[in-house]
């Protein structure tokens, strides 16, 4: 899909095609559009591929015609069950009349920012900057939910002998790795752009690049946080469920033990041959009896073991 905006009357609105100075927005483009747009625009369509693919990592590039930069989104994937929140690459790629916007996937900062007309063509460098810091209160965000999600598990797994809830922290974790990958490669790329001559920085936008890489710094901080806590916490409650488990084996041993006695003794009296007191009338209550007092004694024993 490839969407072009422009800016009329101070107003960011969709136009039909490209124009000076305008957007785009490319989201899971066909072989034909990324051979459109690379025609068009005069650069290789690698620009376009490289974005596509989710294990790119976060990077810059450089060509005589554009400049590209690479950074990584988080996406939530609720058609996933088990890994909702990753990480897809972002391209922005920069051009004399153009800026180009490129994902496999839809991202939510470029949309909301079309909604609310925040896209100004006009003014590239503040644009992606405000992508950046946005994108790093996202990831704020998300890991804010991730952290709700494990504290939900660790109540479950007060009470649990099933690994449902420690699948749910591993895929958690999981998500934690790349973000922690992702916001340390982000870094790495704002950190060479102010340093650099990658884009245009004015004054006034070089403080909100600054503080969006203490944001992201932050950000990241949080995700070793909470990566370092869940891992303890998977490591100890999955010695919980281990052992909330013997625990039970322990219980079911000693009532099977303790069922045998009176099993044993009545399978005495049901051999074929000749027993003491196998013709009194009271030998039916005799091997109740001995039966009680067996499995008290049982009992007995295994409490003065501690065993139950």
């Amino acid at each position: 899909m490839v969407k072009f905006f422009e800016k009329k009357n101070g107003k960011t609105i969709e136009s039909s095609g490209f124009s000076q100075d305008c957007i785009i927005y490319v989201t899971d483009p066909t072989n034909d559009e990324v051979h459109m747009l690379s025609s068009l625009l005069n650069f290789t369509s690698d620009f376009i591929t490289d974005a596509l693919d989710v294990d790119e990592r976060a990077r810059i590039d450089f060509d005589d015609n554009v400049t590209e930069i690479i950074i990584k989104v988080p996406y939530k994937d609720e058609e996933d069950q088990k890994i909702t929140y990753k990480t897809v690459p972002l391209g922005i790629i920069i051009g004399r009349n153009f800026i180009m916007f490129v994902s496999k996937y839809r991202v939510e900062i470029i949309e909301k920012m079309v909604e609310r007309m925040e896209l100004n063509p006009h003014k590239k460098s503040r644009m992606i900057f405000q992508i950046f810091y946005k994108n790093a209160i996202l990831f704020l965000s998300y890991l804010k939910e991730i952290n709700k999600i494990s504290d939900s598990a660790e109540e479950r797994l007060h009470e649990s002998m099933k690994n449902r809830e420690l699948e749910v922290l591993m895929y958690l974790e999981k998500s934690l790795v790349y973000f922690t990958t992702s916001l340390r490669s982000n870094e790495i790329v704002m950190e060479r752009i102010l340093r650099g001559n990658i884009i245009e920085i004015f004054e006034e936008d070089r403080e909100l690049l600054e503080d969006t890489i203490v944001e992201n710094k932050q950000a990241l901080e949080m995700a070793h946080i909470y990566s370092d806590i869940l891992s303890g916490m998977m490591d100890a409650f999955a010695s919980v469920i281990s052992n909330n488990l013997n625990l039970v084996m322990k219980v079911l041993t000693v009532v099977t033990i303790i069922m045998q006695i009176p099993t044993i003794i009545s399978s005495f009296y049901g051999m074929n041959i000749g027993l003491p007191f196998q013709n009194d009338t009271l030998a039916y209550v005799y091997i109740i009896s001995w039966s009680i007092i067996g499995c008290i004694v049982a009992v007995y024993w295994f409490k003065k073991k501690k065993w139950i």
